[in-house]
């Protein structure tokens, strides 16, 4: 952090601030605190008629490799919101929400991620600026070697175990 969001300062520090026990950036101009969280990535796994909606990325990072519709919450809505937007921004589908499938966190990247499962309204999607391709695939179909992220891969796995059972749960797990 080169600058400080509160006054402008350039005079930025790394200390541990009094009465926390981790290092932060301190202005020690105006004494601000800058506290750097985990980001928040909400998606869906889309379901039509037994098959999955994935989307190639048209953006980076992982350019052109398939994943589930999902990006990063924004402030002032909720994760089941976000989880919504996203899937409308990268394919145009729309879903009833279901449950809570995943809650994968990856510190070394700083992100928890939170999928919903999520019954597709109609078979209507069709790609968009973040997406070049958009297609339903049948489990036996996916195509597990061009996935792009492995919170893609193990929702999606934990997805298809689940219906499988026919019950489903949340994977709660934390990828190193």
């Amino acid at each position: 952090m080169k600058f400080c969001s509160e006054c402008g300062s350039g005079n930025m520090t790394r200390r541990v601030p009094e009465g926390d026990h981790r290092v932060r950036y301190v202005c020690p101009d105006c004494g601000t605190v800058h506290y750097k969280n985990p980001l928040v990535v909400c998606g869906v796994v889309p379901v039509w008629d037994n098959k999955v909606l994935l989307c190639k990325r048209g953006i980076e990072p992982r350019y052109g490799k398939w994943t589930l519709p999902a990006g990063f919450m924004e402030l002032e809505e909720s994760v089941e919101e976000g989880a919504q937007r996203e899937l409308l921004e990268e394919s145009e589908a729309t879903v009833e929400l279901g449950e809570l499938l995943s809650v994968l966190s990856v510190p070394r990247i700083g992100q928890v991620h939170m999928m919903y499962a999520g019954a597709m309204r109609e078979p209507k999607f069709a790609t968009t600026p973040e997406s070049t391709e958009v297609r339903l695939y049948e489990e036996h179909e996916i195509p597990w070697d061009e996935l792009a992220f492995r919170t893609v891969s193990a929702t999606l796995k934990h997805f298809f175990e689940c219906r499988r059972k026919g019950e489903f749960s949340v994977l709660r797990d934390t990828l190193r």
